[in-house]
């Protein structure tokens, strides 16, 4: 029975670290910069429009957690400190609300498409390596996997806000008062393995998606 490989473990972190923090900060700062621009600036007056991934980590969803999955060999999962958006002071709440929300998986989804334009060209012009791949190769998965699971419709994940914008106003109400609990039928989900069975066929999706692009 094999013990824990610190090598390979080290090895790992240093493919994923870049770019999940380029993932989880840019998502954040998209968040920030749609508020701001459909009229809410709290973010922006806390410091959290910015490309400065130590005002958007958390330690324990964004570092701990991540790496102790990582030791496991388990689901990639964790969070960042959410950006704070007051939806009362956007111009139209209900419907400036989706793309508020909206904005945070679109900029993974421009990230996945970004790594694998990185990943082609690299090796096209002769100066990809197995590291290079590696890293592209982590772009592309924690990016699909950010946008797809800020993506399913449970408040107050992304696509649960995306949601109650669309829903006439007694069915999103309906739906918010889901939000209290959301993250512990998240933990839920993983725990019992059937979050991975709910995203791995819209993951498959986007993958064919991207490539489809290219």
């Amino acid at each position: 029975m094999g013990g824990f490989d610190l090598t390979s473990f080290i090895q790992t972190v240093c493919v994923w670290a870049l770019p999940v923090i380029f993932a989880i900060t840019i998502h954040e700062a998209a968040h920030a910069y749609a508020a701001r621009y459909f009229g809410d600036n709290t973010a922006y007056a806390e410091g959290r429009l910015t490309l400065n991934p130590l005002k958007h980590i958390d330690p324990f969803g964004t570092i701990a957690l991540p790496l102790i999955l990582l030791a496991l060999g388990g689901f990639l999962f964790g969070w960042a400190k959410p950006v704070p958006v007051r939806f009362g002071n956007l111009r139209n709440p209900k419907r400036d609300m989706r793309w508020v929300a909206a904005a945070g998986p679109l900029s993974n989804f421009v990230q996945a498409i970004f790594w694998a334009i990185f990943m082609r060209v690299a090796f096209e012009s002769g100066m990809g390596n197995d590291w290079m791949y590696q890293v592209a190769r982590a772009g592309i998965m924690i990016n699909i996997s950010l946008m797809v699971l800020n993506l399913l419709p449970l408040p107050p994940l992304d696509g649960g806000r995306i949601l109650v914008s669309l829903l006439p106003w007694k069915q999103a109400e309906m739906v918010a008062r889901v939000e209290p609990y959301g993250f512990y039928i998240l933990i839920a989900l993983l725990a019992t393995g059937l979050l991975g069975v709910i995203m791995s066929p819209l993951m498959a999706v986007m993958y064919g998606l991207v490539n489809m692009i290219l």
